[in-house]
């Protein structure tokens, strides 16, 4: 009978302390003070639907210069990465060996012309002398003899006039081939640009076009194509005239802009992607052939669209498209899932669970529940740094 009466005891006050933890704990959870969020009113916007492409960037016109006559380098006019014009002088080659030449063609002019007017003398002569002969045949004071010779020989007179002139024009044009390669002794810029490469100097023995290396490389960095690659679904999307925005990593929050140029007429059998080449304006060349970029290529814009930070969305899943915000509801939050879209950059499309003009937290919500109650930022209460 003790035993029964010193049990009952026993449970009697361990349903007493029961009661007192379960007091404690519910006084402990009314007392949790409200959590200090930042909120933001969802708003509808334009998005640009886009393909996420990479590439390089490299100059849409470069030449690698050559010389084009064998010689001894006498002077270099020009260093590496310097700015030059079309035409301007890089490089002299010697050419005193065809100066000769040209000197020579220019007195094979002299003696040719010399010769055609002694030849046309000679012939003037020929035709008197001819003249004169038939007279004298129509006397009975020539021979037919004599008046064949004659004729023979103003013949002959003319055409040494042919021979003379023709000597004229072989020395003309040996003239104007010492000419031209004389001035293929002074190497100059075929295109406007930059100096990217320099190998020659002073006292080099430069050889001809078709067995040297290049002595310069020249490019104009004002206009740049990127390369990119599609995959084949999107290959459909993409078109000539549509915009690329890209950024690079040695400019970082810098953005720029692109048209797409031209469009490979067949994929790559290797990967099924498909070539795509835009166009980049660069008046101030701040960008460098050789950069990598990444972007993406704008296939049309949308309106009204609902999108918030990226960094708001808990459990986001990019490829089952979901995720959930906190939402504000007369003081506190409640969890709810969203259907997600694009991801533009940091931003996020919302396609289903929130309205236009609802507020969800993009702050704070790092260590909320569902129905938590909250002091929204700049209401009296600051809100903690975002990761915090």
């Amino acid at each position: 009978m003790k035993q029964i009466v010193v049990m009952i005891v026993v449970a009697v006050l361990a349903n007493i302390a029961a009661c007192g933890k379960n007091d404690t704990k519910k006084s402990v959870e009314v007392a949790k003070p409200p959590v200090a969020v930042e909120v933001q009113a969802a708003a509808p916007s334009n998005v640009s639907d886009g393909i996420e492409v990479t590439g390089s960037l490299e100059p849409k016109f470069s030449v690698d210069v050559k010389t084009q006559i064998p010689g001894l380098v006498r002077q270099v006019m020009v260093s590496e990465w310097v700015h030059v014009k079309k035409g301007q002088p890089l490089v002299r080659i010697d050419v005193a060996e065809t100066e000769a030449q040209v000197k020579r063609a220019e007195a094979g002019i002299v003696s040719a012309k010399a010769n055609l007017a002694q030849s046309q003398v000679a012939a003037n002569r020929a035709e008197r002398e001819l003249a004169r002969i038939l007279k004298l045949k129509e006397s009975g004071l020539a021979t037919q003899q004599a008046v064949d010779d004659a004729r023979s020989e103003a013949e002959a007179a003319k055409a040494r006039i042919g021979v003379a002139a023709a000597q004229i024009r072989v020395s003309e044009e040996e003239l104007q081939q010492g000419i031209a390669r004389q001035a293929k002794g002074l190497v100059v810029a075929p295109i406007d640009g930059i100096v990217a490469l320099r190998d020659v100097n002073v006292g080099d023995l430069a050889s001809d076009a078709a067995a040297a290396k290049p002595i310069f490389r020249i490019v104009d960095n004002r206009l740049l194509n990127l390369t990119v690659t599609v995959s084949s679904v999107d290959s459909g999307r993409v078109k000539v005239g549509q915009p690329l925005e890209f950024s690079v990593d040695s400019q970082p929050g810098r953005t720029f802009a692109g048209k797409v140029m031209y469009i490979n007429p067949e994929l790559t059998s290797a990967d099924r992607s498909l070539k795509v080449i835009a166009e980049v304006r660069n008046v101030s060349e701040s960008l460098k052939g050789g950069l990598f970029a990444k972007g993406r290529i704008v296939t049309g814009v949308r309106s009204q669209v609902l999108q918030v930070p990226r960094s708001s969305v808990g459990a986001f899943d990019t490829v089952a498209k979901k995720g959930s915000l906190f939402v504000l509801e007369n003081g506190a939050v409640r969890k709810r899932d969203v259907l997600t879209g694009v991801v533009n950059g940091d931003m996020v499309e919302i396609t289903s669970g929130l309205k236009a003009g609802e507020q969800y937290v993009i702050r704070g919500g790092f260590n909320l529940n569902d129905g938590d109650k909250v002091a929204v930022a700049g209401a009296g209460v600051k809100a903690p740094p975002a990761g915090k």
